[in-house]
């Protein structure tokens, strides 16, 4: 089943430097109802603010 979730009805967050559409669960956003898809667990629409960001942070990856 295909399911459809406008722009409007996600979840934003603005932090000033970074704007964020969260399209499941995720940080402050907690909706047990949508929560992940599959393995995917996090989708988000990020704008970050030129020279600004998350800084140096340690990295792992998973596969």
């Amino acid at each position: 089943m295909i399911s459809i979730h406008k722009a409007a009805s996600r979840y934003t967050a603005d932090h000033g430097w970074l704007k964020s559409n969260f399209s499941f669960s995720f940080a402050e956003y907690y909706d047990p109802s949508n929560m992940s898809f599959g393995p995917l667990r996090v989708f988000n629409d990020d704008t970050v603010q030129p020279n600004m960001g998350f800084g140096a942070r340690p990295s792992r990856q998973y596969g």
